[in-house]
């Protein structure tokens, strides 16, 4: 879809639908599809391997995603420049694939199997301590693997030791600590708990103590911060209406805390937040976590983050 949608996206032709409101007027779905499609922005291509930068720490395999990959490839760049800098070596094979999220999120169990077994044969012989992820919704069924693959002889035990290795890339840099100087960033943050994180995977405390970590980062929480966003794999596109209403709620709320940042883990979170706030003609700048740490590790100027405004707006 890369191709037609940046055709779409470059030639106006998208300001002149979104102003006409055909789209919802025909097709729910498809104006959902439409309206959380993020700017696409250059593949960047990543090597390999990534040396860790000083004395190496840990080795840990990196999932690249599909969504992360197409839609936002600087979120993958930024993940494996601060596991660098906090002292991996990061390794990316290249035979990976999907990892089987939106296929288990629609029951078809079959495919998400197929999936699983080819992303646990490509980091089989990668030497890895973890492997880490930075999708909420990605992480939380490869940590289910050995349930997915449990009647699979072939499979079984390998997925229980796969799924005992992968962790959120928070996870990882709160175990091993900051080691790498940090910048300061004067930017107040509002961060999201996606739900593949905070309920699947139970991990609440990491994002914010990474935040933490960063000189000038003031974090507010959000009103009702634990009701979905309404994106929920691909459960926005399916029931379109319902989930824009959620959007929209959580937008409001966003919007409430008054900063100048939205940051949650999650790439679907991050498109169906920016469609809410994009509606409610709201200009906040959208960034994912490990993107915060990126600049201020980086020494980047903070407008880096908040001079984009929203995904829906960029």
């Amino acid at each position: 879809m890369r191709g037609p949608l940046a055709a779409y996206q470059r030639s106006g032709l998208q300001r002149l639908v979104r102003r006409s409101g055909v789209l919802a007027r025909l097709s729910p779905t498809l104006a959902t599809m439409e309206a959380v499609a993020p700017p696409l922005r250059r593949r960047t291509r990543l090597p390999a391997r990534v040396e860790a930068r000083g004395e190496r720490r840990a080795v840990v395999g990196m999932l690249t995603g599909c969504v992360q990959r197409e839609f936002f490839p600087d979120v993958n760049a930024a993940t494996a420049r601060v596991l660098a800098l906090e002292g991996c070596d990061v390794v990316i094979p290249e035979t990976q694939g999907c990892c089987g999220a939106l296929s288990v999120h629609n029951g078809r169990k079959a495919e998400a199997q197929g999936f699983a077994r080819r992303l646990v044969d490509a980091f089989a012989d990668a030497g890895v301590d973890y492997v880490v992820v930075n999708s909420a919704g990605c992480g939380s069924s490869m940590k289910e693997y050995a349930e997915l693959l449990a009647d699979d002889p072939a499979y079984a035990e390998r997925a229980r030791a796969f799924a005992e290795r992968v962790r959120d890339v928070t996870e990882v840099l709160v175990e091993l600590g900051p080691v790498a100087e940090r910048h300061r960033l004067d930017v107040v943050v509002a961060y999201h708990d996606a739900c593949h994180l905070a309920h699947a995977q139970g991990v609440r405390t990491p994002p914010r103590e990474l935040l933490g970590t960063v000189p000038g980062v003031q974090v507010r929480e959000i009103t009702e911060g634990a009701v979905c966003c309404g994106s929920a794999g691909v459960w926005n596109v399916l029931n379109p209406e319902p989930a824009a209403e959620l959007a929209d709620r959580k937008a409001g709320n966003v919007a409430a805390t008054g900063a100048d940042l939205l940051v949650t883990a999650n790439p679907g979170c991050l498109m169906q937040i920016a469609s809410g706030l994009h509606r409610a003609g709201t200009s906040m700048a959208t960034a994912h976590t490990v993107e915060v740490l990126d600049a201020s590790l980086r020494g980047r100027p903070v407008s880096i983050l908040t001079g984009r405004g929203t995904s829906a707006e960029r």
